[in-house]
């Protein structure tokens, strides 16, 4: 059993595997809180966020790497599994594939990069404690 599994319960699991958007919350400058609707992708050890350059989010990040998932299962919502980590890693998606393969998990098919795709990132995740209910 590795570490993921003893934090992520079976039970929950499935909220990391399905389209469902999370809610991803930085920090400003001004330290307040910043969360956002996002598509995700979990790799089995990390989560993975497209994103751009030019937005504050990927600013919040430079400057504090300390970020929070909570994803809510729209069948029960009571039940949710909110993640805590950092930031351990921004990929450079300068073709937008990443965004592109989301968009399709999503239910929005298209092969079409975002006209952004320049500054497109990939934001990685490390997975350190769990909540769920």
């Amino acid at each position: 059993m590795t570490d993921i599994d003893t934090l992520i319960p079976d039970s929950r699991r499935d909220l990391l595997e399905r389209p469902l958007f999370g809610h991803l919350g930085t920090i400003r400058p001004d330290d307040t809180a910043q969360v956002t609707p996002m598509w995700f992708e979990f790799d089995g050890e990390h989560v993975r966020f497209t994103h751009t350059t030019k937005r504050q989010k990927y600013r919040n990040l430079k400057r504090n790497p300390s970020m929070a998932l909570s994803i809510v299962d729209p069948d029960n919502p009571v039940h949710y599994l909110e993640i805590a980590g950092r930031l351990v890693e921004i990929v450079p998606d300068p073709e937008g594939a990443f965004y592109v393969r989301l968009q399709n998990w999503y239910g929005d098919p298209s092969t079409t990069p975002p006209a952004n795709k320049a500054d497109r990132v990939i934001l990685v995740m490390s997975i350190e404690r769990t909540t769920h209910q």
